[in-house]
């Protein structure tokens, strides 16, 4: 067995076992043909990983606090799908520039708080991050939860997790490729 099909095992059976704030039961994965059909609204592919976890595990309702955002349609909290969430962040930094949102940075979990853990679908190590605004300036929003998928759902399995209460002191690195991902092409 691969490392990343016992990852899936591992996550499939926390899946069946454990229940987000507001999920009161795991959803049926995602068809191929809904998979398409995100991407395409998208405009990128979603990494291998993350989309084995909608095909094979369940379209959200699974993963840490409030869980995975399902990925076309609202979750039973009200709470918008990953698709639709990652459109109206890129509406709304198109509106106001002075927040802008990363192309290919996919809310995939909703922390509270306007706080979201994001993949990043463009990166080849398909980071983890998280959207923290409240600090008020998109220059201190932005940090990396987990260098990886991998990593980040093996925190959630393991209880290592910065979001669980013995990890509280836990500290995140900014994400240094923020400006890199928002800044505005340059004109030759």
């Amino acid at each position: 067995m691969t490392a990343s099909e016992q990852l899936l095992t591992q996550v499939e059976a926390m899946a069946r076992t454990t229940r987000p704030w507001g999920w009161t039961s795991l959803p049926e994965p995602v068809d191929a043909a809904t998979l398409a059909r995100a991407e395409a609204t998208l405009g990128f592919r979603l990494p291998p990983l993350l989309a084995e976890l909608y095909l094979r595990i369940g379209d959200g309702g699974f993963g840490p606090e409030y869980g995975v955002l399902p990925l076309l349609d609202h979750a039973p909290a009200g709470e918008p799908a990953a698709v639709t969430q990652y459109l109206a962040n890129r509406a709304d930094a198109r509106k106001d520039p002075s927040w802008p949102w990363p192309e290919g940075v996919l809310p995939i979990s909703h922390w509270g708080c306007a706080m979201y853990a994001c993949v990043d679908c463009h990166s080849p190590q398909v980071p983890v991050l998280l959207f923290e605004p409240n600090a008020g300036e998109p220059d201190h929003a932005w940090f990396v939860d987990a260098p990886s998928l991998t990593d980040w759902l093996r925190a959630w399995i393991d209880g290592t997790g910065w979001y669980e209460e013995t990890n509280e002191d836990l500290e995140m690195a900014p994400w240094a490729d923020f400006h890199i991902r928002t800044a505005a092409p340059r004109a030759c």
